[in-house]
């Protein structure tokens, strides 16, 4: 089974972040799913005061070493004295941190840190990149959290706060750290262009809210995939559909209407989620036709 999970993931993630796939690829879709009843509702987190303005933001780079794999980390720290939440983020296979870097910074900028590992096996730089290694990149994600919250940077970070979030591979990555690996230090998580290919369904633990972004011209991993993952989390959640979005300009061009979109719509779930600020609310899309609210 697991051997057929990782040919799937081949199929669907080959060049899945930078460089397009051929068209000969055909992502494979997942059996309709069985839809929860009923949606277990999130502990909502205590109101913390929002940062005012938008604060500078500084990078820096360290390294950790989970038992030989090496994980360039890459932090984007906002500028303030307070503790604020934090975001794992996770690339797509083929990518790095630094791809993002325009979304990211603009959640740093709105107060969340935003810690960014290169997988070793899936980054751009890698020797040869391997698709059945984003397998093993939760444990990565969870382990490159514990570190930072264990080193200098974790004094300015609220680890009653966190979230993961992730692009196309790194979406799956992230899918991952709500199933199979479960980390249960996430309050929330943020899906884009991604499913639950290769590390399931069976999402379990505490609940936590999750957004999925996907657009439905997507040739990469389809948007059937994505929403039938989505429709069987059992938790507070929402899905934006970006009409005519494909798999990587919503999230890396910001000279794109859809990526402004995105950025908007993703701080306003991880104000809400992670600052418990309430009227976020008002920052979510209203059409019910492009925004799916469960929350």
């Amino acid at each position: 089974m697991r051997r057929l999970l990782c040919v799937a993931l081949l199929l669907s993630l080959s060049g899945c972040t930078v460089r397009p796939a051929p068209a000969r690829w055909v992502t494979p879709s997942p059996p309709p799913p069985t839809i929860a009843p009923h949606l277990a509702q999130v502990t909502p987190l205590s109101p913390l005061p929002l940062p005012r303005g938008t604060l500078d933001v500084s990078r820096q780079e360290v390294t950790y070493n989970r038992q030989g794999r090496v994980l360039r980390t890459v932090i984007w720290q906002p500028a303030t004295t307070a503790k604020v939440p934090a975001v794992v983020f996770s690339h797509g296979l083929n990518g790095t941190p630094e791809s993002f870097e325009p979304l990211l910074t603009a959640w740093a900028a709105a107060g969340f840190a935003v810690i960014a590992p290169a997988y070793p096996n899936t980054t751009r730089s890698a020797p040869r990149l391997d698709v059945y290694d984003v397998l093993n990149q939760p444990a990565d994600a969870s382990f490159v959290l514990r570190q930072v919250l264990a080193g200098p940077l974790g004094n300015r970070i609220d680890g009653t706060r966190l979230a993961a979030a992730g692009h196309s591979a790194g979406a799956i990555t992230t899918v991952g750290l709500f199933t199979a690996d479960r980390d249960a230090r996430l309050h929330a998580g943020i899906i884009l262009a991604g499913s639950g290919l290769g590390v399931g369904t069976a999402f379990t633990g505490t609940p936590a809210s999750l957004l999925f972004v996907h657009g439905d011209a997507d040739p990469m991993v389809s948007y059937a995939s994505g929403k039938a993952t989505y429709d069987v989390v059992p938790w507070s959640k929402a899905m934006l559909t970006v009409p005519g979005g494909n798999h990587n300009d919503p999230y890396l061009r910001p000279d794109m209407r859809s990526f402004t979109e995105v950025r908007t719509v993703t701080l306003a779930f991880l104000r809400l989620s992670l600052y418990g600020d309430l009227s976020a609310r008002r920052q979510l899309p209203h059409s019910s036709s492009s925004f799916d609210d469960q929350l």
